[in-house]
């Protein structure tokens, strides 16, 4: 007979993928909650449901190695059950059904309901924003949105997250008076697509209109845009970031590629000369914006001409932040009928040639801030620096702001005005000059 778990009907929620996810479990912790249920995130409990990612192929690999290290666990009797759901489960229950079959049950991200009731719990519709948030107290994610519209060959999320769909005005603000009343400073916005907001509900593109609510929530000092879709942009939106301080100078939109014949392929409906007139648009409009972007390197059919006019463009363009990815063939996306024909090597060694690129263009910039004073959040301390964040770098993905903790003593979830004494590629390092609860 073997004995039963300490952690008695405890429900432990483990999160993959990106920051939609996050948002995702944080919702289901709350209705947990709501339900009288004991939960927690990613420590002990005897019932765990893992939130899988299924976007590309790493991101697949360590859903599937999570989900077999506790079937491991259920068959050793450390823990009871295993349910799992999010976008893996989405699109490849069939075949995950086959593989694993000793998990309990899967579900996808749109059945929630039905996950609550696997659980124990009563899903329920009048919990408007009641989340447990397991970021750092000073920030959250607010999904605005859930699916995408856009018609991007290489791209998976609408098979796993179905059609554009915005969440009213008043039930955000209600979510974000919420999430302020518990003390948290900065609203990241997060959809897979900021840039399409309002047009399925208010029949125009409405981040803006949104944005004016926003800021009037008490409590809320910055609010940051994640995941704008260039095309179509609703340029009425820089028009309230140069007016409200409350909304960070920062726009994360991910670009992708530029040469005219990979976004043609891409189907990302746009052109090198359109996205670039975008670009200067925008530092038109905000000169002191921070432009993050992303890029898909080995793309099918990429030739060394293609990567090359990237390489240049990446060098003119001067991006604040970037990242860059190699391009993952994913089975029923449009580009999944091309041949996947740049090797592996290949694909990396681009990616790794466009990163020190940005490298170099990150340090020289950031050499500039020498001596400048930012405002600057901390969101933890690590060893002896408390680590902060200026409003032109979002959590986990963009530059650091080091400060010396054998110096000085600040809060989690404070701000400070900080002297930035010396800079490397990606991190900064400072002083303080004022605090601010």
């Amino acid at each position: 007979m073997r004995t039963k778990s300490l952690k008695k009907n405890r429900i432990n929620v483990i999160t993959l993928g990106c920051s939609k996810n996050v948002y995702d479990s944080e919702v289901l912790m709350g209705q947990l909650k709501a339900s009288g249920k004991d939960v927690v995130h990613e420590e002990d409990g005897n019932v765990v449901v893992i939130n899988t990612c299924g976007f590309i192929n790493n991101a697949k690999e360590e859903s599937v190695n999570t989900i077999l290290e506790y079937m491991q666990k259920k068959e050793a009797g450390e823990v009871d059950k295993v349910f799992v759901t999010g976008c893996l489960s989405e699109r490849y229950k069939p075949d995950l059904q086959k593989e694993i079959p000793n998990v309990d049950e899967y579900f996808g991200t749109t059945e929630l309901p039905q996950l609550l009731k696997a659980l124990g719990a009563d899903y329920k519709h009048e919990l408007i924003g009641e989340r447990l948030t397991t970021t750092p107290k000073n920030y959250a994610y607010l999904k605005i949105a859930e699916g995408c519209d856009r018609p991007c060959s290489f791209c998976a999320i609408p098979l796993m997250r179905g059609k554009h769909k915005s969440t009213p005005i008043e039930n955000l603000v209600i979510e974000a008076e919420k999430l302020a009343a518990n003390g948290v400073k900065e609203l990241i916005l997060i959809a897979q697509d900021l840039t399409y907001y309002g047009l399925d509900i208010y029949k125009k593109r409405n981040l803006a209109e949104l944005l004016e609510h926003l800021v009037k929530v008490e409590g809320i000092e910055w609010i940051r845009l994640h995941y704008a879709f260039p095309t179509g942009f609703p340029m009425d939106v820089l028009d309230i970031m140069k007016r409200e301080p409350k909304i960070c100078n920062y726009l994360d939109i991910p670009l992708q590629h530029i040469s005219d014949s990979i976004l043609k392929s891409m189907r990302r409906g746009t052109t090198q000369a359109k996205t670039t007139k975008l670009l200067k648009d925008f530092r038109a409009k905000v000169p002191e914006m921070t432009i993050r972007t992303t890029l898909i390197v080995g793309y099918p059919g990429e030739t060394e001409d293609d990567f090359q006019t990237l390489k240049q463009w990446v060098t003119d363009m001067r991006f604040e932040r970037m990242g860059c990815f190699t391009y993952s063939h994913e089975e029923n996306t449009h580009a999944f009928n091309l041949v996947d024909d740049v090797p592996e090597e290949v694909k990396m060694d681009r990616a790794n040639q466009i990163m020190e690129i940005q490298s170099q263009i990150s340090f020289e910039l950031n050499q500039e801030k020498i001596g400048q004073e930012f405002k600057v959040v901390i969101d933890r301390k690590e060893g002896n620096y408390f680590i902060g964040r200026t409003e032109f770098d979002s959590p986990d993905v963009d530059n650091e702001v080091l400060i010396d903790a054998t110096e000085t003593y600040l809060k989690t979830g404070e701000f400070a005005t900080i002297k930035v004494i010396e800079a490397e590629d990606f991190d900064l390092y400072g002083e303080v000059v004022a605090t601010k609860a």
